[in-house]
């Protein structure tokens, strides 16, 4: 299927949104609730899939929107076309503080991979697949690393990574050791592996879990400081747990919560 070719903007610093613009009749797809704004022009329409496979027939839907399904991705995508007769845009916004990266698959070799979670949305007729590690290591202790997503044609795709990003060129031989959930993309050609950190010590006490991914060269790999699930476990160790707020650092947060009005000078529930 033939590529739509479409003009984009990425605006923001920290919270970023992509505003791409789309010619009389071309179309972009996206992750579901991703979308920002669009002009009165464009017209929605949810699909099986991710509508890359909009004429393979029903087969061809239900294995396009399995393979979303296995990555952790809704069934569906939204498909937004510019019926106008005139360019309108529309913008898709990150979930979370970080970057967006716009990646030309042309030039990528009709391929990229990434992190389940990393895709934003893309050109009208972007595959969006599985990838599955080959080694038996990756498959029982890749974690984020294992089930990765798979971009191919020859448009442009968008995805996100949390934090700063960082690109890093790898040559024949070169090896990077990584956490698994500070990989967002590499290319094909890179090596991938999982790597046991050594240790037992460092494994149960050192707090970056017990394996790493390990990345060899040649290729590219795009690495992200903040990854999505570092984000939600240091949201969720600092939110309260038993309800209301937990008042940190403040000492009248503490009288007022667990001592004198929770009960040690008024009783509390006792009787």
């Amino acid at each position: 299927m033939a590529m739509d070719v479409v003009d984009f903007e990425i605006k923001g610093s920290e919270m970023q949104f992509v505003e791409v613009e789309l010619d009389p009749g071309e179309a972009a797809v996206g992750e579901a609730g991703s979308m920002m704004f669009m002009d009165a022009g464009i017209a929605m329409d949810t699909v099986f899939g991710d509508g890359s496979a909009s004429t393979g027939g029903l087969f061809n839907k239900l294995l396009g929107a399995g393979k979303r399904l296995v990555t952790g991705e809704s069934l569906f995508t939204t498909v937004y076309t510019n019926q106008a007769r005139s360019k309108s845009r529309i913008a898709f916004a990150a979930p979370y503080p970080g970057k967006i990266l716009p990646m030309d698959l042309r030039q990528l070799g009709g391929m990229l991979i990434c992190q389940k979670d990393a895709f934003l949305c893309a050109a009208k007729g972007v595959s969006l697949g599985i990838y599955l590690q080959q080694k038996m290591s990756v498959g029982f202790f890749g974690g984020e690393g294992f089930i990765m997503q798979k971009l191919e044609g020859d448009g442009l795709a968008f995805v996100h990574a949390g934090g700063t990003c960082v690109k890093r060129e790898l040559q024949p031989g070169q090896t990077l050791l990584i956490d698994t959930g500070c990989v967002v993309a590499f290319t094909p050609n890179v090596n991938f592996e999982i790597q046991y950190v050594g240790k037992i010590k460092t494994a149960l006490f050192g707090g970056e879990g017990l394996f790493f991914a390990k990345v060899t060269g040649p290729g590219t790999v795009w690495l992200q400081s903040l990854p999505f699930s570092r984000l939600a476990s240091r949201v969720f160790a600092s939110a309260p747990q038993r309800g209301g707020s937990r008042e940190e650092g403040s000492l009248l947060g503490g009288v007022l919560g667990g001592g004198l009005l929770g009960g040690t000078i008024f009783g509390g529930d006792d009787e």
